[in-house]
């Protein structure tokens, strides 16, 4: 036995040693030159990310939808140009999130979106998402375009990422209280907002044009922008014989007030911002809407041949979504294209090579206007357009700068 384990033993180590031994590999041989008649393979396309966030669900999820197809559409026409950008040819994708118009969803949206790394971001629609939002994307170094927050805050918090392509409530809320004093003639106005950023900000400017413009504030009331039942407001309202009321908040809230001010006999106009100056604003109202009643401010607006490019723009909407424009598409779509012209303008869809050409975009011809921006981001000379509704339909009585 123990001749046999010493045979085992000298065996062993024998196989032990060849396993041990390695070979020297010979060296590679150089890979053989390309012929020099054969071209070198063209670069594969680069992908750039844009996001775009918006409430695609809830109450308002026909304006988010709004938004969200303006941007679809642009970035469709983008990629059908082939452009190329750092010698190479891009194709872009967007990468939509949705917000529910809740703050909370809203910077868990944009949290996703950095984590994607995304080259750009189009959104929020609304103020109060797009303020939390906006230092997400600051401390990311993402450049943010907002096509509808017109809270003033969204752009004066030093961030040197954030740009809006409409006027802010200041223009937005003054001019709507100026005009219910000088045009619509109230003597007595009532203000009721649903104590969002957008809505509480807008109601807030409003109460200061009517007060410049020397009317009467008879009444300040509030709600929520998940309310439905506002007769106890309207009620308390309704015995201070308001000849103008004035609502900050958007349309989805907006539609069941017109119905209730109707069913308690309250013969007011009836006013509001971009929120409510929808083209759905009609349907929500449930034929409770007299002709002219309702005056309303787009934070934006178009004259002479930016009009035409605008119409054009719908028309072409139209037939690609089977639906008409409620708010904000153009915007968004001038948005993205504003983007992607710095990222042009620089060669780079780097957001800290484009950025500093974003910042000095002026003079940009978009459908919804001249685009440029100031110092805080904000769009230089913003416009804004007054409607009201007539059979139903949206009706522009002026462009205001």
């Amino acid at each position: 036995m123990k001749n046999q384990f010493l045979a085992l033993s000298v065996v062993s180590v024998a196989l032990l040693a060849a396993c041990g031994k390695k070979e020297e590999a010979a060296p590679a041989a150089a890979p053989a030159a390309a012929p020099a008649s054969v071209a070198a393979a063209p670069a594969a396309p680069s992908v750039i990310k844009i996001g775009h966030v918006g409430p695609t669900s809830g109450a308002i999820a026909h304006l988010g939808k709004d938004n969200e197809n303006g941007a679809r559409m642009a970035i469709e026409e983008l990629n059908a140009k082939g452009l190329t950008i750092g010698g190479t040819k891009v194709t872009f994708e967007l990468l939509a999130e949705d917000d529910a118009a809740d703050p909370k969803q809203g910077t868990a949206a944009a949290q996703k979106l950095v984590d994607a790394k995304v080259n750009g971001v189009i959104g929020h629609l609304n103020s109060g998402t797009s303020i939390p939002a906006s230092k997400i994307y600051s401390d990311a170094g993402i450049p943010q375009i907002s096509p509808s927050a017109t809270n003033p805050k969204y752009t004066r918090q030093g961030y040197k990422t954030t740009f809006r392509v409409v006027a802010d409530d200041v223009h937005l809320g003054g001019t709507l209280g100026k005009y219910a004093v000088t045009d619509l003639k109230g003597k007595a106005i009532a203000v009721i907002d649903d104590r969002t950023a957008y809505g509480q900000g807008v109601a807030d400017e409003f109460e200061k044009g009517v007060a410049a413009a020397g009317g009467k504030v008879v009444g300040r009331e509030f709600t929520t922008d998940k309310a439905t039942d506002f007769t106890g407001i309207l009620t308390g309202l309704k015995g201070k014989k308001p000849d103008v009321v004035f609502f900050g908040g958007m349309d989805a809230v907006a539609g069941p007030m017109l119905r209730q001010l109707k069913q308690l006999g309250i013969k007011a106009k009836f006013m509001g911002g971009d929120g409510i100056c929808s083209g759905e604003l009609p349907k929500l109202a449930a034929g409770s809407m007299g002709d002219g009643q309702v005056v309303c401010a787009e934070a934006g607006g178009v004259e002479g041949e930016s009009k035409v490019a605008m119409d054009d723009f719908k028309a072409r909407f139209k037939a690609k979504f089977n639906a008409d424009v409620q708010i904000y598409a153009p915007y968004v779509y001038d948005s993205v294209n504003v983007m992607v012209a710095a990222m042009q303008k620089a060669d780079s869809a780097d957001p800290a090579k484009y950025l500093p050409e974003l910042a000095k975009t002026d003079g940009y011809k978009g459908v919804t206007g001249t685009i440029g921006f100031d110092e805080k981001g904000d769009i230089k000379n913003g416009a804004l357009t007054l409607f009201t509704y007539k059979g139903g339909k949206r009706e522009q009585i002026a462009v205001v700068r």
